[in-house]
């Protein structure tokens, strides 16, 4: 009963502030989605990650053992999504992305800072971190049939995180004045992401939903257990491993959705991914939190 709680604890606020931006829509309220979207991915989640990088209190080398996990189970899971997708014969456009990458940033973060605290985030945003500069050039090149890998390097959180790694490694920090800065900018990022997600959901046009239930349960069993693997064969302490399967196990990111509308693929069927499997996380990702707590 009391894991129950617990668990009901950390993903309710995560839901209800995705609800929020789900209501503020569907009730004729204007949100500017494409400035709050450029204002947290340009400012205030490099803000987060690096400062959650530099204020942690954890063990380079274990940083070091969970990003290569990450590496590792990020290519597993493209590997084995790109071949069942090959034999249920479906488009590796539309469908490869989706399968591969989660929603670490606007749900994975939120949710590694309510169940584990300051050190489960900069856990959380080694993950987010491995998964963004995954989908902005593999990601982004599947989708759009082609483009260029480097510029995924223009990205301000792909810098936010080399300077946090290395601000964490030589054991660095900013005056006072500048911490603070950055951690009131950064602080901005989970609240605004949580509410993102659901006025992009709300704004989203799903075509097919039952068909992307069964593919966003197929998803789900398929991160999980590739990101278990990865996180044993890397031996990896309780909190990160648990970090490692709930981040790579979030449900469809809506970047997906965004990238298949840019670049021409069916961005229909992947908001369809989008919704229905969000709906489902509010299922199993309790589940899934209560089985690695």
């Amino acid at each position: 009963m009391n894991l129950i709680l617990t668990v009901l604890e950390i993903v309710t606020p995560v839901f209800l502030l995705a609800l929020v931006g789900f209501t503020w829509v569907k009730t004729g309220h204007e949100y500017r989605l494409e400035f709050v979207t450029k204002l947290t991915m340009t400012l205030s989640v490099p803000a987060l990650i690096f400062t959650a990088l530099v204020k942690a209190d954890i063990d380079p080398a274990a940083l070091t053992a969970l990003s290569l996990a990450s590496v590792v189970a990020y290519g597993a899971v493209t590997i084995v999504a790109y071949l069942v997708i090959k034999v249920l014969k479906l488009d590796i456009r539309t469908y490869l992305a989706p399968l591969i990458f989660g929603n670490t940033g606007n749900l994975g973060l939120p949710l590694a800072l309510f169940a584990f605290g300051q050190t489960g985030l900069s856990y959380a945003v080694v993950v987010f971190a491995v998964m963004a500069l995954w989908s902005f050039t593999f990601g982004v090149y599947v989708t759009a049939g082609g483009g260029s890998p480097a510029k995924a390097f223009k990205e301000p959180l792909v810098w936010a995180t080399a300077l946090g790694a290395l601000f964490l490694w030589q054991g660095w920090t900013l005056p006072s004045f500048a911490m603070n800065t950055l951690e009131l900018l950064g602080q901005i990022a989970i609240p605004l992401m949580l509410i993102t997600l659901g006025v992009a959901v709300a704004r989203l046009r799903p075509h097919g939903l039952g068909r992307a239930a069964i593919i966003a349960i197929g998803k789900v069993v398929l991160c999980a257990g590739i990101a278990a693997i990865a996180g044993f064969a890397f031996d990896l302490a309780p909190e990160p491993f648990a970090v490692l399967v709930v981040q790579i196990a979030t449900p469809v990111a809506v970047t997906s959705y965004m990238l298949a509308e840019k670049y021409g693929a069916d961005s229909d069927t992947v908001a369809a991914l989008v919704v229905s499997s969000t709906l489902l996380s509010v299922l199993y990702l309790p589940f899934l939190l209560a089985i690695v707590i």
